[in-house]
């Protein structure tokens, strides 16, 4: 039987795999397993709840939020802020957990809901297990004074903007950003950071009307940000994904920065001021080649985790890492942070620019990009592609051709009905002869 929660949470189509009902029933088993050592303790459980600007969201959020005062938990809701946000608050507002609804980069359509445990920190597994085994299990309900309270908290963006405030080494006067939000949970709260810490800033995909998020803008749709960007003169662009825990960036000549580059970036700007715990990145096995190549010339280790920033988060928190994340722009910064965080990724980009003088595009040249190409291959039975012999055997046969001088990986999406195929070359012509031929090989053994 395949888990409810996958690698960010419980993540579907809004009113069909993610109902109200199962809403309100995660929420209801979520106040019980979280709310348990405040109770056993004498104290009433509290949780902060936020959400993005999906239209879903709206009906969903209510769930969640009734679901959980009617279990005896006090709700602090704090409306539409980043994911990041509302994991900060958990932790700054002493709150017992935390309730995201997000689908992050996915359309609006879809829909999800994440828990934080008290610090802001994500959930283990087994968590997470014990949350879906009592949906729809009895209980015994609170009545009178015993229900919860429900509070619609509207100082939270405050809150979260003077901690990224606080974060910060340095100001960014001189420097012209355009914003990316996604139409997103980012679009008021990124802006107003960039501002306030003396950037000038130019805002595209920050106007959310329930409908149009992720929609040809964002992380995943970086068109739009190149071109206002060179149009209009702009030093650096961000991008954000829905729910805003995910940064890109783009140069002033248009070109991609991703997540292994402003890891590498950041990287080296801690480690000259002492902040590169064990002079150690955590990244994952998606991470470029080239990543590994430049951090090893720069004295620094990286650590590699499986995909997905929950798996990073537990090695930095293992092993006292303060920098991780992923190619795909999750980075955390374990001072400031429990999650990704990309409106505090953004900030610390363009501080580094503003400290050193230098443009992102040559910042960015601390690593060369092996090329590489991604695959999702859609349609087929994703659970068997690290146990179907005809596959296993394909990638070991690439592998072995590479000789060393590239790699192959083959994974299962946690969010997507996909199998990702990811191959590194020395040439790109290499690299995309190798994906298509595994590519055939996933669609000939796994259709379903």
């Amino acid at each position: 039987m395949a888990r409810l929660f996958g690698t960010d949470g419980v993540r579907g189509l809004a009113n069909v795999d993610i109902t109200a009902d199962l809403a309100l029933q995660l929420a209801v088993s979520a106040a019980h397993v979280l709310g348990r050592e405040a109770r056993e303790a004498g104290r009433r459980p509290k949780a902060v709840v936020g959400r993005d600007p999906r239209a879903s969201g709206e009906f969903l959020g209510a769930a969640v939020v009734a679901g959980l005062a009617s279990a005896g938990v006090d709700v602090h809701n704090v409306g539409v802020l980043p994911t990041p946000a509302v994991a900060f608050l958990t932790s700054d507002m002493d709150a017992h957990f935390g309730v995201m609804l997000s689908a992050s980069h996915n359309a609006m359509p879809d829909n999800g809901i994440k828990f934080f445990a008290s610090g802001g920190h994500k959930l283990p597994d087994a968590v997470e297990d014990e949350i879906a085994a009592g949906l729809g299990g009895e209980w015994e309900r609170p009545t009178g004074a015993q229900v919860g309270r429900v509070h619609q908290n509207r100082a939270g963006q405050a809150r979260y903007v003077a901690h990224l405030l606080d974060a910060l080494p340095n100001r960014l006067d001189g420097l012209c950003v355009v914003i990316d939000g996604a139409h997103g949970a980012a679009s008021s709260v990124s802006p107003e950071v960039f501002r306030l810490a003396g950037a000038d800033v130019i805002e595209i995909g920050t106007e959310p009307d329930g409908l149009n998020i992720n929609d040809g803008y964002g992380s995943t749709h970086l068109d739009h940000l190149k071109q206002a960007v060179t149009s209009r003169g702009a030093h650096l662009g961000i991008a954000h994904d829905g729910d805003a825990d995910r940064c890109l960036a783009v140069d002033a000549d248009g070109n991609e920065v991703d997540g292994d580059q402003i890891m590498g970036i950041l990287a080296v700007a801690l480690k000259e001021r002492g902040a590169l715990a064990g002079n150690t990145l955590v990244a994952t096995v998606m991470s470029n080649l080239g990543l590994l190549q430049a951090m090893e010339r720069e004295g620094i280790t990286v650590k590699q985790t499986a995909v997905g920033d929950r798996y990073v988060l537990e090695e930095m928190r293992r092993s006292g890492h303060t920098l991780g994340g992923e190619q795909s722009g999750h980075v955390i910064l374990a001072e400031h942070g429990t999650t990704g965080d990309g409106v505090l990724t953004g900030l610390m980009l363009a501080a580094r620019m503003a400290e050193t003088g230098r443009t992102i595009a040559d910042l960015g040249t601390v690593m060369t990009r092996m090329p590489q190409v991604l695959v999702n291959v859609k349609g087929v039975d994703k659970a068997r592609v690290d146990s179907d012999e005809g596959v296993q055997a394909a990638v070991a046969t690439e592998s072995a051709l590479l000789d060393g001088k590239g790699r192959v990986l083959l994974r299962k999406s946690g969010t997507e009905p996909v199998v990702r195929v990811m191959v590194e070359a020395v040439t790109a012509e290499d690299a995309q002869a190798v994906a298509e031929r595994l590519v055939a090989v996933v669609k000939d053994r796994l259709t379903l």
